[in-house]
């Protein structure tokens, strides 16, 4: 049986609210045997730990997203860096920087994205990184800060080839979702085939982004299957050797033994 690692979900969230359960099974069913629960507020958090905490199989990550910068009070941050002790905490995000919406001015967003920077380096965890309409950006900070030894995750890629290169050149694993199997969407996939096998990552980032022939619905894990079918066919290898790929590249970087 194959063993999917959806690397970055929000089960944590309202549109799960009502049948959680049955779409942790539905992921079960269909082989995804872990993923990671990421939080990026107060209440997230809590819920990403809560669900680690109930689940063997489920991990967290905690962090605060760039469109909510401006809530974001240094109490936030320092518990942030304190739960980097909890046995089920494996990363530090989403942070990064999002210029679609203007609810967080973007110089606000450039401040909390380097404290969190800090922080992921501080504790010794891999960074997951948010990023919309702000590729160039981000990479520039990355590139003055510098990613820790834990490396991190350019979570459900939208930039070009170059930032991809630039973003490897740093240290980054890159991380795919829905979009690399949307039918009109020839960007992601043509980066896709440029992402060394060892660097490479699956995805849903549900409720949102649902692949192909899903678009438009509510995502979930058990989706994620589709993300892995489509990058076995641009990396043209088996859908087994892909999973056993991401699967272990998800778990060395997380550090996960079992």
């Amino acid at each position: 049986m194959v063993q999917l690692f959806d690397t970055h979900v929000h089960l944590n969230v309202e549109q799960f609210g009502e049948d959680k359960e049955a779409v942790i099974d539905r992921a079960r069913e269909a082989g995804v045997t872990m993923m990671n629960v990421v939080g990026f507020d107060r209440e997230t958090i809590k819920g990403a730990i809560d669900l680690a905490e109930t689940y063997s199989f489920i991990y967290a990550t905690v962090g605060w997203h760039p469109v909510d910068a401006v809530d974001m009070a240094p109490e936030d941050l320092d518990w942030i860096e304190s739960l980097a002790d909890h046995s089920k905490v494996v990363a530090i995000g989403e942070t990064g920087l999002d210029y679609h919406w203007d609810k967080s001015p973007a110089d606000v967003q450039k401040d909390v994205f380097r404290q969190q920077i800090d922080v992921a380096k501080n504790v010794n965890l891999p960074l997951v990184i948010h990023g919309r309409e702000s590729q160039e950006n981000i990479v520039a900070i990355m590139e003055e800060e510098g990613l820790g030894p834990a490396g991190g995750i350019m979570h459900c890629y939208s930039g070009d080839i170059e930032t991809a290169r630039r973003s490897l050149e740093l240290g980054f694993h890159i991380s795919f979702g829905g979009p690399v199997t949307f039918k009109n969407a020839q960007m992601p996939k043509d980066v896709a085939k440029e992402v060394p096998l060892d660097r490479l990552l699956i995805e849903t980032d549900c409720p949102f982004l649902a692949p192909h022939p899903y678009r438009g619905k509510r995502n979930e894990p058990a989706y994620v299957v589709k993300v892995a079918e489509k990058l076995a066919e641009l990396h043209d290898m088996s859908f087994e050797q892909l999973v056993e790929t991401t699967t272990a590249n998800a778990k060395a970087l997380f550090k996960i033994t079992q």
